[in-house]
């Protein structure tokens, strides 16, 4: 990137942006949801914590971000952290800002004391997959054609790491 890449935990003040960066990047790619329709829904909420959220900006501006979060509201399971979404607008992409959100999920994860961080990912994100194992993530399990995305059927792959 030309200019210097920051990583942060979300503000409050980043919904609207947050949500128009979740609007303009949605694909069946990476997304199982329908593709949300204007008015756009608030992006932080009782599921999505503001401080759950890293953000990626180059100059002031988001280019990405990814959300935390707990697999389960079970207390045998508060050990374990999930990447609920991992977002990179599409002009920054190629420049190491997912990675770089990953990597600092990594950190804040272990600064949480989890011990282990998990996610789950599209059979046919190809890209995603590569950076995740490329970060050390293994496949852990697979379930084949969980999702039917525009006329095909799709893999849910879920990864995960020991921290």
């Amino acid at each position: 990137m030309s200019q210097e890449l920051r990583i942060r935990t979300a503000r409050a003040e980043d919904d609207a942006e947050l949500a128009a960066l979740d609007h303009r990047t949605w694909s069946t790619l990476h997304a199982v949801m329908p593709e949300p329709e204007p008015p756009l829904p608030p992006f932080f909420c009782e599921r999505h914590a503001v401080e759950d959220c890293l953000v990626a900006e180059v100059a002031g501006r988001p280019v990405g971000y990814l959300r935390l979060g707990a697999p389960t509201p079970l207390a045998a399971n508060a050990h374990v952290l999930q990447i609920q979404g991992l977002v990179v607008d599409d002009d920054a992409r190629g420049r190491g800002v997912g990675r770089a959100l990953i990597r600092a999920a990594l950190a804040e994860a272990r600064r949480r004391g989890a011990r282990r961080l998990t996610l789950r990912v599209l059979g046919h994100n190809t890209p995603a997959r590569r950076l995740y194992e490329s970060e050390g993530f293994a496949v852990e399990g697979v379930l084949p054609e969980e999702f039917l995305l525009a006329g095909e059927y799709v893999d849910d792959v879920f990864m995960g790491q020991r921290l």
